[in-house]
């Protein structure tokens, strides 16, 4: 069988691995949207394929979890002609559900933004054609009316020679390692793809499985490869420390950009055990996503798939999330409303990376306010808003307007959902260097790959591969 790599290759976006069976079954693992792609703005629109491959000829899809970079192009495959299923766990149906729609509400309004006769709308509609995703709400109605939800740790047949197996990854509600167990003649070979790996006593979420089945083949992401996390205290103690000193002890407002799905409710969740069991003062927090209101929903639903924590919090207080003066924000008016809000607050706001969403409003009025906070708390892709601040820009343009950074800005990372070096190394250990024949590195910056495959090399694993995007590997 062959392994081509399409996605995530020296890069932490766009996951997407294609695997050939020997009697010609094609499997596509993960069909994730590429936000570090680069566009020829010069290539012809018409006749334009929009995957490396033939989607009609692909016979199944593997879904290791729902964030964007996983799934956001599962509605262009069915547009280019896949007709076959989606399989997944139950959470991750339900939370790609949201996040689809959400996309193709994204890819309408910049559509509208871009109608008109002047040169510059026609301009921005070839870009937007040129770059080719604009999948709309029926193509995710028509990609989710083939998702098939399987149960972790159930070893499905999905075809004559093939079964897969979905292992819990603790990065998100419902993520996924998969394993998959391919027949060749009298040998049957396996192979584990990691998915996102997630950390140990992670609010709401599960630990990552603490068995992996031996393999032959291991995809490993590889996202803080080359990185450790640097806070060892709870989250309660992290995040409380910076609200007693920003919105408690000085009149001050706090804005923490953050996922809708998964970061938010890692963040909510945490905000709840602070005003329930240590007393902290019920300062205003505001949700200000309606995907994040959505996504707290399906947490709240999923009780039992969520870790003991979580579990035992709701037995004694009726709700993972509900606390004195939350208010989730749904319209844009609304949320425009809160700069008006003089008392200090919590302002919890998408994108995590500052890039795009309504948190750049939010940033943009408060950067001048030496009495605002900008807490970071997870990872920023290189040339984002985030990553700016993080790395102590002293001015930012946000919607063609330069601003000063006045507002004070603060990183803690004991909400990131990846695990760090640390987990990755005890991830791969529990194969046999031994038996394993190959370990191939994704879903990272190409300099973390290289310090991991060090790492891993000095621990004895002597044929780690870091993928080119398109290279092909026989297995």
């Amino acid at each position: 069988m062959k392994l081509t790599f399409w996605g995530a290759t020296r890069q932490v976006t766009g996951s997407m691995y294609l695997l050939e069976l020997n009697d010609e079954f094609k499997i596509l693992i993960d069909c994730g949207t590429n936000m570090e792609r680069e566009i020829d703005y010069g290539q012809p629109v018409v006749n334009k394929a929009f995957f490396p491959f033939e989607a009609s000829q692909v016979n199944l899809v593997l879904l290791t979890h729902a964030h964007i970079d996983h799934s956001g192009n599962i509605p262009m495959l069915y547009r280019e002609g896949y007709e076959g299923q989606v399989l997944c766990t139950s959470p991750t149906t339900e939370l790609s559900t949201l996040l689809l729609h959400d996309s193709a509400n994204l890819n309408l309004r910049k559509m509208k933004q871009a109608e008109g006769d002047s040169k510059k709308k026609k301009k921005k509609m070839d870009r937007l054609l040129v770059k080719g995703d604009l999948y709309l709400q029926k193509d995710v109605e028509n990609a989710m009316s083939n998702f098939v939800s399987i149960r972790f740790n159930q070893r499905f047949k999905v075809s004559d020679t093939a079964w897969v197996t979905f292992i819990p990854a603790g990065h998100l509600l419902g993520a996924a390692h998969i394993i998959l167990e391919v027949k060749e003649g009298n040998e049957t070979k396996k192979i584990c793809f990691s998915g996102d790996i997630g950390r140990n006593n992670y609010p709401l979420h599960v630990d990552p499985a603490a068995e992996i089945p031996q393999v032959d083949y291991l995809l490993c992401e590889t996202t803080y490869g080359a990185r450790l996390h640097g806070d060892k205290i709870s989250p309660e103690d992290a995040l409380g420390d910076v609200i007693k000193r920003t919105c408690i002890d000085k009149p001050g407002r706090l804005i923490i950009p953050a996922f809708s799905v998964g970061r938010t409710q890692a963040l909510l969740f945490t905000l709840s055990k602070l005003y329930t069991e240590r007393g902290f003062q019920p300062i205003k927090v505001f949700s200000d996503s309606p995907l994040a209101y959505a996504s707290t929903r399906v947490y709240q639903k999923n009780l039992k798939q969520l870790n003991k924590e979580a579990q035992d919090f709701q037995a004694e207080n009726d709700s993972l999330f509900d606390f004195e003066n939350l208010q989730y924000i749904q319209s844009e008016k609304s949320s425009k409303a809160i700069s008006n809000y003089g008392e200090p607050c919590i302002i919890i706001s998408a994108s995590g990376m500052i890039s795009g969403g309504r948190v750049e409003q939010h940033i943009a009025t408060n950067i001048n306010n030496p009495y605002c906070t900008i807490l970071l708390v997870g990872y920023a892709s290189e040339g984002t808003l985030g990553w700016r601040l993080m790395n102590g820009q002293k001015t930012l343009r946000i919607k063609d307007v330069e601003h000063n950074v006045l507002a004070n800005v603060e990183k803690i990372d004991v909400f990131s959902g990846h695990g760090d070096q640390n987990d990755l190394l005890k991830f791969v250990r529990k194969q046999s260097k031994e038996k394993l024949k190959k370990v191939f590195l994704i879903h990272g910056e190409y300099e973390s790959m290289g310090v991991f495959r060090d790492a891993l090399e000095d621990e004895g694993y002597s044929n780690v591969e870091i993928p080119e995007y398109g290279q092909t590997f026989e297995l």
